[in-house]
């Protein structure tokens, strides 16, 4: 009876089929589970009746325990069971510590703040763009008082060309800090505290703390430099009636000046409005960013107006009275309370007024009699000679009214303050300030890592184009007695930018006011919730009570601090004193933002993968230094207390603050110094920021051959092109021998050098080490080596073991149980393990190659395939290659939304590569697999009843590898091998190469000729054992062993009929589960060559090796299937540890 087509349910079986029979050879127990079935049909039955059919009923391989679905929350990531088994993927189900990359995007969600997470699904996202988000709020800040009330009186003083040169100085300073801050915002996600949380993360707990603290401070002293500016347009233009002693004292501004004293008091006034402003919600100080930005647009808009106007008609400005080249008040030779329009009306010797102030007891000033008073257009326009006259510079001490001339208060207008270039500059530079309103609004941007570089660097040179053309128009437009004029007294007390704008003064009185107002609104919103971040991050434990917020999300105890810290700056006094103090500040964060960039540029971290490419460490080095030069040239005293206050709060977060790793690059520069770095590493695992494959390299005998030569010299070269991230990397060569003998001594230290000269050729920085052992220790040795060496941190945590480079072992090959045991070793000690096959056709330095680098990502194993693949991308061999990365998926999962979400996390981790999905489909154990398992299963059969002692057995590779070695010279000479106990059958072949894989052309032919099945039976005399059949159709092929005395051979040709009875008898005993595993070598191996069979080089992980010795010979049988057919692969084995991650 036939029973090829009846539904068994949850059964396997083989049947053989000839002529009417059909016999079954493997039943098991039936299940409620439909049955699936696959049919395997030899090419050539039509022409043989014998034929193989197998049918697979399970619904797939074992169901494994696997882990999946990443479920992520403040960039920790937190794993969840996930049901169904492993199906075609049974070769890497043995994985205790990583799930398949297939069920970790099953649950994939792209991880970021709490607080984010929770606007996205309550109150919505802002979901800002570059324009809104970042480009027009950077400009709103950098656009502020100084422009308003300080840069006329800057460029009158420094003249044209140095103005230029200064400002310059200046854009070009914020401009390379935003460079340097665009690579590190866009190199991960940055979280709540932005400006802050990128600066801390970059520079340690230490140092980032010290500088967020910093930064802290300079946005609550810019509180009070604001307020104190927007009181001085209050009291100088807009309402001077109210000035406290009468409009006579606006120009006491001394430190315990009548004019100081004002503004501390109404400053005071105006910091209780704005607390309670800010104090009512971030919503209220949001409502007013809008009005703000209108006014400071349309005020700087009708500055070029103005200047445009007063060319048009150079007698619609203002004129004043000089006196020579003195400049006079207005109040000297005008009236009070008469219409101040025609000014050149009293601007007389006859003039009353004149006369009362140059002739005070009937004696008149000697000047005043023969001098040339004159009546002149304070506007001229862009036709006029105004730029000529204003291209030197005028620097004067105070109370002067020229150079070096003092001036008489009264009548003459002077200045207030001893000027020179440095001063001014610290005076201006707050003015281009505000560059990191773009990283503090990231929680609020659509896309950040794209919104922050554009709009940061768009607002700074919009900006930098506006504050250099402004030098140009108020240089050509205004003559230079008149922009000296700091505060408008020859106009009448007059605003003297405002007086050129068009149509109106008021608009920039307004706008003035406005900018100054709004700026003090939104640093004081800040400043507290900046505190509440550098507190929250309980890193200063002082601070951990400001970290607490109301139900409403305020933070009402940092803001109740930051008001009696700006308090404290208000009672400094003016302007021209609180800028200094803001500047020094704002330098120091943005020296240190420089800092960060040359700092992870020069040490090459592999978690420095910025989005934005337009960096250099050369300009960050240059801004930084601009940066420390602008601090010390104005205030060298203030710049040094500056630096004692961040070196005192680094020595106190090192000494009482909490341990916090943050993968940062203070950390990354440790692990390259010397015993100072290594006394800062801890021994434990670094931080995946600053995870780097440390390599420890287990090379040939280097006192062998001309092949094992090449063969360690490629694989220098490759570790080499893996070191962009400047790991550690360790040679190791094993000689066996007395380490007490004075000659293996001597020996070693050759092949030591030896393979120091290979390394400095290969431009491979590292240590190399010889072992020097006899027979007994070369497995203890390679233990011994793999725990002891390196020192603290700095140890290898990677080792790379190469391909034994023959093309096909024997089951027996010394060299290939070497290469098990080293492998077997590394994996039970927790080292990653990296294994290039094909390493003699690598690439060499000078080569360039193009095409793919094909990454095929099965198990989640921290992201160490991806991490190469990245460094090795970074070297010049391989910089001309693609990267793309295939993921593995199987029949249940959605292939659509893996590709989707692989593509975000790929996009996240900052890495250019194209993703694939491949399905493997087809659970079913094939026909070819089980025959290729059948072989793999007598092979091993084979070596297991060697005439071996129980205890020798479970030492087989290490006897193995002890009793033949010889050299391959000798293996080669030798016409045949001998059988004794301790040896096993060893092929012989012309060379190392000639070693030919018969089961492989057997298997081929197989499929094309009619199967003959030829067979073995080589009779051993095993005390009273029945005797070995090895099964020459099926494992060794021709066998080389002839002519042994203990070894009768003899050949026997069998019928197919009797063929297929033996066959079945052997797959009814053959394991289930070791058909499985190659089965998914088979497949995945077929799936490889369809997309990767041209591609440059193929990095696949590498399956876990058994736990014990027994499994070895078949797990090699595994790791071949798996890369047949594939010039250059790359199997890569991780702990599970996270090495690659999204943070900056």
């Amino acid at each position: 009876m036939d029973t090829r087509n009846q539904p068994v349910q949850r059964s396997i079986s083989c049947d053989v089929e000839s002529g009417a029979s059909t016999r079954k050879l493997i039943h098991r127990s039936p299940t409620k589970s439909p049955r699936r079935s696959l049919s395997v049909i030899d090419e050539n039955s039509k022409r043989n009746p014998t034929a193989v059919r197998v049918v697979d009923g399970s619904e797939g391989l074992n169901s494994s325990r696997t882990l999946g679905g990443l479920l992520s929350s403040w960039g920790s990531l937190v794993w969840r069971k996930t049901s169904g088994g492993s199906g075609g993927l049974a070769l890497y189900e043995d994985e205790p510590s990583a799930s398949l990359v297939a069920s970790y995007f099953r649950g994939f969600t792209l991880p970021g703040p709490v607080e984010v997470e929770q606007s996205n699904t309550t109150t919505g996202k802002a979901n800002l763009g570059v324009v809104l988000g970042v480009y027009l709020p950077t400009i709103q800040h950098i656009f502020g008082v100084i422009m308003f009330l300080r840069f006329f009186w800057i460029v009158g003083i420094m003249g044209v060309p140095q103005s230029f040169a200064m400002v310059l100085l200046c854009c070009l300073c914020t401009f390379l800090t935003c460079i340097s801050m665009s690579a590190i915002a866009t190199n991960g996600v940055v979280e709540s505290g932005g400006s802050y949380f990128m600066i801390s993360r970059n520079l340690g707990p230490e140092f980032g703390t010290a500088v967020g603290v910093l930064f802290y401070l300079a946005n609550a002293v810019s509180v009070a430099m604001y307020l104190v500016g927007s009181v001085e347009v209050i009291l100088l233009y807009i309402f001077p009636s109210i000035t406290i002693g009468g409009p006579e004292v606006l120009q006491d501004t001394g430190l315990v000046g009548m004019m100081t004293n004002n503004i501390r008091i109404y400053a005071s006034a105006l910091l209780l409005i704005v607390f309670i402003i800010v104090a009512m919600g971030i919503r209220f100080v949001q409502l007013f960013a809008p009005v703000s930005l209108f006014c400071v647009i349309v005020s700087v808009l009708s500055i070029y107006a103005g200047g445009i106007q007063k060319a048009i008609d150079p007698t619609a400005g203002k004129s004043v009275c000089m006196l020579n080249d003195h400049l006079l008040r207005m109040d000297a030779y005008v009236p009070v309370g008469v219409d101040t329009s025609d000014v050149c009306a009293y601007c007389r010797h006859s003039s009353p007024q004149l006369i009362a102030s140059f002739c005070p007891n009937d004696t008149c000033d000697a000047e005043f009699q023969s001098g040339d008073l004159r009546c002149v257009s304070a506007f001229p326009g862009f036709l006029s000679e105004a730029i000529t006259s204003n291209m030197a510079s005028s620097y004067m001490e105070q109370d002067e009214a020229n150079p070096g001339v003092p001036a008489t208060k009264s009548r003459e207008v002077y200045q207030d303050l001893t000027t020179s270039f440095f001063i001014l500059l610290a005076i201006n530079f707050p003015a281009v300030t505000g560059i990191m309103t773009g990283s503090n609004m990231s929680g609020d941007l659509k896309d950040p890592q794209k919104s922050i570089p554009v709009g940061t660097i768009g607002a700074q040179l919009t900006t930098s184009f506006v504050y250099l053309s402004l030098v140009i128009v108020l240089g050509s437009s205004i003559t230079g007695p008149v922009l000296r004029d700091k505060y408008g007294q020859s106009l009448g007390g007059g605003m003297v930018v405002a007086e050129l704008a068009w149509p109106s003064p008021w608009i920039l009185l307004i706008g003035s006011f406005m900018s100054s107002f709004g700026a003090a609104l939104q640093c004081l919103c800040s400043a507290p919730r900046l505190l509440q971040s550098i507190a929250k991050d309980n890193v200063i434990p002082a601070l951990q009570p400001f970290s607490a917020v109301t139900s409403r999300n305020e933070p009402i105890r940092g803001l109740l601090v930051t008001v009696l810290i700006v308090e404290c700056a208000i009672l400094i006094g003016g302007i021209d004193h609180i800028a200094p103090i803001v500047d020094l500040l704002f330098l120091m964060c943005y020296a240190f933002v420089n800092l960060i960039c040359a700092l992870h540029s020069l040490l090459g971290a592999p978690n420095w993968r910025p989005r934005f490419r337009f960096y250099h460490w050369f300009f960050s080095l240059i801004g930084a230094f601009i940066c420390f030069f602008i601090m010390f040239s104005t205030h060298w005293d203030f710049a040094t207390l500056s630096l004692c206050l961040c070196l005192t709060i680094y020595k106190y977060v090192e000494w009482k603050g909490a341990k916090k790793e943050w993968g940062d690059g203070i950390r990354g520069l440790a692990l390259t110094t010397a015993q100072y770095s290594l006394m800062k590493i801890e021994d434990k695992d670094p931080h995946p920021k600053n995870w780097r494959p440390q390599l420890l390299l287990l090379t040939k005998p280097n006192d062998a051959d001309d092949v094992d030569e090449q063969y360690n010299m490629n694989m220098f070269h490759l570790a080499s092109q893996l070191k962009a991230g400047k790991g550690l990397a360790v040679a190791v060569s094993f000689l066996e021998g007395d380490a007490m003998c004075a000659s293996d001594q001597q020996r070693a230290e050759e092949v030591k050098q030896r393979m120091k000269n290979d390394m400095t050729e290969a431009d491979l920085r590292g240590f190399a080490v010889t072992m020097v052992y006899n027979e007994s220790q070369l497995a203890g040795s390679l233990s011994t080596l793999i725990q002891s060496v390196g020192i603290g941190g700095l140890r290898p945590n990677t080792i790379m073991v190469g391909w034994p480079y023959w093309q096909k072992h024997d089951g027996n090959e010394p060299e290939y149980w070497s290469f098990l045991d080293r492998i077997h070793r590394g994996a039970a000690m927790n080292m990653c393990l990296i294994v290039p096959k094909g390493l003699i056709d690598f690439p060499l330095p000078h080569h360039q190659l193009s095409g793919f680098i094909d990454v095929w990502w099965i198990l989640l194993d921290g992201g160490l395939l991806l991490l190469l693949s990245f460094l090795l991308k970074q070297h010049k061999v391989w910089r001309g290659c693609q990267l793309r990365l295939f993921a593995v998926a199987q029949e249940w999962d959605n292939s659509i939304k893996m590709k989707e979400d692989l593509q975000k996390f790929v996009y996240q981790l900052r890495i250019d590569a194209s993703v694939m999905v491949v399905e493997l489909t087809g659970s079913e154990v094939s026909a070819y697999a089980y025959q290729r398992t059948l072989q793999m299963e007598e092979r091993s059969k084979y070596i297991s009843e060697l005439h071996l002692s129980p205890k020798e057995t479970q030492a087989l590779p290490q006897l193995l590898l002890e009793k033949h070695r010889k050299s391959k010279q000798d293996l080669t000479k030798s016409p045949s091998s001998e059988l004794s106990p301790l040896s096993a059958p060893r092929r012989i072949a012309e060379g190392k190469r000639s070693l030919l894989n018969q089961d492989d052309q057997r298997i081929a032919n197989n499929r094309t000729t009619t199967p003959k099945i030829h067979l073995t039976v080589e009779n051993h005399d095993v005390k009273g054992d029945s005797d070995t059949e090895t099964l020459r159709g099926f494992d060794f092929g021709n066998s080389d062993v002839s002519g042994d005395e203990t070894a009768k051979t003899s050949e026997t040709l069998f019928t197919p009929a009797q063929g297929k009875k033996t066959k079945a008898e052997r797959m009814k005993r053959l394991d289930r589960e070791k058909a499985k595993k190659m089965h998914t070598a088979v497949r995945l191996n077929q799936k490889v060559l369809e997309y990767s069979k041209d591609s440059q080089l193929v990095v696949l992980n590498l399956p876990r090796p058994p736990r014990t010795r027994v499994g070895l010979q078949n797990y090699m049988e595994y790791l071949e299937t798996l890369t047949e057919k594939l010039p250059r692969v790359l199997l890569v084995r991780g702990t599970g540890k996270e090495v690659i991650t999204m943070y900056s």
